[in-house]
């Protein structure tokens, strides 16, 4: 009897579990890049349960250099995923109806980092000198950039010239380029373990230039917001998503080991996800409305570097519809 009583508490148990997990909404997001703390808010909140306690179940898929989000996204891969804004706005101009849900990233992480040696102390001494550059949608701020200091990047003693950098530093050590591309929370980190310390080095942080973009957001299909149920289900994932951030922000050390439980890959080390969890923590939002609202004016100025491009430029007009509060306000809606 005995036996019987613990084998039907065990199959209540076994049914509620299983009507729990078919009560929770399935997502897949997609990444831009490989498993790093650059994404530590999302492996923090499915580590802590914050996915599960807003009845998710979320499935993350790690990004590369042959995966494009968008891409993903269209094809029915994820439903919501990581991009940053001028990649989305030039995809969305050219008809894949890309909608922004959340802003993670408050503040670019992105600069140039050059060699003093190189007799670069400011832009006014880029001509002649070759600046490595990051291509796949990487590459239009830095466009605009040379657009509005009046550079041309075709080479030359009066303009630059531009080497496709691949997704390392090594362009700066063997002598290809006199400036590399390089993310504040990433490679810069990957330059000073190179042994090149930062009084060899010059830095020119995109935010201080004036033509900084909007980097990591969520983004979705527009037709998905059609749907009341699938807003619900992402503004129950925003909540979780923004809770996963704030720990990590919170708990750098413990967030990069959770990044490391899940990368597969085993090329990250200790030492680096933990500086990158801090760099990007600097990068989070600290306003009032707190991680995940973009910043209507932080969108303009995007838009307006994207603009000032004269040669091959990102979009050739004012997005309308490309971001949306909907999700935002529904989160709020759930305190």
């Amino acid at each position: 009897m005995k036996k019987n009583i613990i084998s039907t508490a065990a199959g209540i148990a076994l049914m509620a579990t299983t009507l729990s997990a078919q009560a929770n909404d399935p997502l897949t997001l997609q990444l831009k890049w490989v498993t790093q703390a650059q994404f530590a808010g999302y492996y923090a909140a499915l580590d802590q349960g914050f996915y599960q306690q807003a009845g998710i179940d979320l499935t993350i898929k790690p990004g590369g250099p042959d995966i494009a989000p968008a891409q993903v996204l269209a094809g029915g891969g994820a439903d919501v995923v990581v991009d940053w804004l001028p990649s989305a706005l030039a995809t969305r101009e050219r008809g894949l109806a890309l909608v922004n849900i959340a802003q993670i990233y408050e503040r670019s992480g992105m600069m140039l980092t050059c060699l003093k040696s190189s007799g670069i102390e400011t832009p006014e001494d880029f001509p002649g000198k070759t600046l490595g550059v990051w291509f796949s949608g990487n590459e239009y701020p830095f466009l605009s950039w040379m657009s509005q200091l009046g550079y041309e990047t075709t080479g030359g003693d009066e303009g630059v010239t531009v080497l496709r950098q691949g997704f390392n530093v090594d362009p700066l050590f063997n002598g290809q380029a006199d400036c590399v591309s390089t993310m504040t929370y990433n490679e810069y980190g990957q330059v000073l373990d190179g042994g090149l310390t930062p009084e060899f080095l010059t830095l020119f942080p995109y935010e201080d230039g004036g033509v900084a973009t909007l980097e990591d957001g969520l983004y979705v299909m527009e037709s998905t917001l059609e749907d009341p149920a699938k807003v619900d289900a992402l503004a129950r994932f925003l909540k979780a998503t923004v809770e996963g951030w704030e720990w990590a922000r919170e708990n750098p050390e413990a967030a990069a080991m959770i990044v490391l439980e899940n990368d597969d890959s085993g090329a990250q080390t200790e030492a680096h996800q933990v500086r990158m969890m801090t760099e990007v923590a600097k990068l989070l939002s600290s306003s009032e409305e707190g991680i995940g609202y973009l910043d209507p004016a932080a969108f303009d100025r995007t838009v307006e570097v994207l603009l000032s491009s004269d040669s091959s430029p990102v979009i050739s007009k004012v997005p309308e519809g490309a971001y949306t509060h909907v999700v935002y306000d529904a989160m709020k809606s759930l305190d």
